[in-house]
């Protein structure tokens, strides 16, 4: 996908194209190994990221990139082979380095969910390889769409941590 830098900020997460799983991603118990729910939310995310200009070109041509510090992924329905995919993204907040951001991973023709990841994303130099702010353009945009994504009712496990069920 070609990067924008033109996304309109909408009261609604953002809609990755949807996508398909890929055969060799299918393990031993028949259904989407782990570490590809992983890939296909990441793949969501760089769709954002172009949209926002913080993709590939903007890594060449302005030397910025974004690392994963944190991911907390929930897994709720197994998916399988054939079963289309569409990744939803809100955009939870940012500050001059950081973003927040959820998604919901969920069968693109039927809408339920199968998974969630909620990630904090750093803001690089990649020419220092540090945590650095983003540029003023950029800042604006994430804002922008930040401010939308606020308005949007919040998705159920966002701030989720690992732990065993309380005991009734």
């Amino acid at each position: 996908m070609p990067e924008t830098a033109a996304l309109t900020p909408k009261a609604e997460p953002f809609r990755a194209s949807i996508m398909q799983i890929e055969p060799q991603w299918i393990d031993y118990n028949g259904h989407l190994n782990m570490a590809y729910y992983n890939v296909m939310f990441d793949r969501a995310i760089d769709q954002l990221w172009s949209e926002l200009g913080i993709g590939p070109t903007y890594m060449k041509e302005r030397g910025g990139s974004t690392f994963t510090a944190e991911c907390h992924v929930r897994y709720l329905r197994e998916i399988h082979l054939g079963d289309p995919v569409q990744i939803l993204v809100w955009l939870l907040g940012a500050d001059d380095k950081r973003l927040h951001t959820f998604e919901e991973m969920r069968h693109a023709s039927e809408g339920w969910l199968s998974a969630t990841s909620e990630n904090m994303s750093l803001h690089m130099d990649m020419n220092a390889r540090r945590v650095a702010p983003f540029p003023p353009d950029i800042s604006e945009r994430i804002a922008a769409v930040t401010k939308a994504h606020s308005v949007v009712p919040r998705p159920e496990g966002i701030g989720r941590s690992v732990a065993m069920p309380a005991k009734r």
